[in-house]
């Protein structure tokens, strides 16, 4: 088996972060996925982890608490009505292949990831590491 370099986003260390250009995507360790990620319950919907129908009739910590205990959530924050993404004991999203580095929602992804570099905490710059 072929040894794993995973890196970590360093949220404390912006300095480290590079101007983004769309071309830095192809060859990315995708350090972006190991930062947490908030969404709300429209983004839920859009993966497919709440219905429709529980996103308008269910009260939202509710459906934290379920999705917490599924282990999709780690964090509800209740006066905001944010959701954190669950991640994997190495801090990679649950969504993030292992093997590929690639996302496997893509298409249903959170606005947080849609978004990025254009929000987040160096809007503008990605916490990249190339592949080895």
């Amino acid at each position: 088996m072929s040894q794993k370099f995973i890196y970590l986003a360093t949220l404390e260390r912006l300095d480290t972060w590079v101007k983004y250009r769309a071309s830095l995507c192809s060859d990315c360790q995708a350090t972006c996925c190991t930062m947490p990620v908030e969404v709300k319950v429209g983004d839920l919907v859009r993966m497919g982890v709440v219905a429709p129908f529980e996103a308008e009739h269910e009260a939202p910590k509710a459906i934290a608490r379920r999705l917490e205990k599924a282990g999709i959530i780690e964090h509800f924050n209740f006066k905001q009505s944010i959701f954190t993404l669950a991640r994997r004991a190495n801090g990679d999203c649950r969504y993030l292949h292992a093997e590929t580095r690639r996302c496997t929602i893509y298409e249903a992804r959170p606005n947080t990831c849609r978004n990025h570099p254009k929000i987040g905490p160096r809007p503008g710059y990605c916490a990249y590491r190339n592949k080895p």
